[in-house]
């Protein structure tokens, strides 16, 4: 499961990552959904800079930050190097026989700060968490029993199953199998995902008899205790007042 929690620097916990995990998750939920309902470029680079001074607070490590962000980033520059091209409006500039318009410029620049905010508030605020303190949390909040239960019997298992794959692909090298573009390839290749699906299906069966035999009653209890104090009221009046001002400097401009 540590590999799944970002680390903090030093493994410092900052002021913002005591917080009451409870506290941690509204704040985020709340910041993504005000910062996808501004389109003004100049409010989404504020909140940008607020998502990464959050991240900084959090004392998450640059470089690792930098790492998860990637394939985001990846993402965000063949988008950008595709939308000002389709999509139409007033020319900017030309690159042979294409032509980028405002319009499409400004809509990449908008998806690109909007993603890159909400990423990064999510990976300060909710990153920082170990699973099993997030799905209390969840489960504090009035999530549906199922969904908390699914995600924890996921984080839990997840490398289990990693497990039985990584077992099956030795088994196919030890017989020599090398992956090619033929029929056989393939068939190997869904047999494999059929056989995971089956171990898996195996040892979801196992694990919900040693369950019961512990007296499983369909639903796990909360033993940690998660206590809401004066500052996390405190954090989450300052980000509701935060994102309201920036809600409200969107509909006035």
């Amino acid at each position: 499961m540590s590999s799944i929690t970002l680390q903090l620097c030093d493994g410092q916990q900052s002021w913002l990552t005591q917080r009451d995990p409870r506290t941690r998750v509204i704040t985020a939920v709340l910041f993504s959904l005000a910062t996808v309902s501004l389109d003004h470029l100049g409010l989404l680079t504020t909140a940008l800079i607020i998502a990464v001074s959050t991240a900084l607070a959090a004392g998450l490590r640059p470089l690792l930050l930098l790492k998860r962000i990637a394939a985001l980033e990846t993402f965000m520059l063949v988008m950008l190097g595709l939308l000002p091209f389709t999509t139409p409006g007033a020319p900017v500039f030309s690159v042979g026989a294409l032509t980028a318009s405002e319009e499409g410029l400004t809509l990449a620049l908008t998806i690109i700060l909007k993603a890159n905010a909400v990423v990064l508030m999510l990976l300060a605020l909710v990153g920082t968490l170990e699973p099993v303190v997030l799905g209390h949390a969840l489960a504090r909040l009035r999530i549906p029993a199922k969904l908390v239960h699914l995600f924890l019997l996921t984080v839990r298992y997840i490398s289990v199953l990693h497990d039985e794959y990584q077992s099956l692909r030795r088994a196919m090298r030890a017989r020599a199998f090398t992956p090619r573009s033929n029929f056989h390839t393939w068939r190997s290749l869904g047999n494999l995902l059929g056989m995971l699906l089956v171990r898996s299906l195996e040892r979801s069966q196992r694990v919900m008899a040693a369950m019961k035999c512990r007296g499983f009653d369909g639903r796990f209890y909360l033993l940690n205790e998660q206590c809401w104090q004066w500052r996390d009221s405190l954090m989450l009046f300052s980000a509701l007042t935060t994102l309201s001002l920036l809600v409200i400097l969107e509909l006035l401009l």
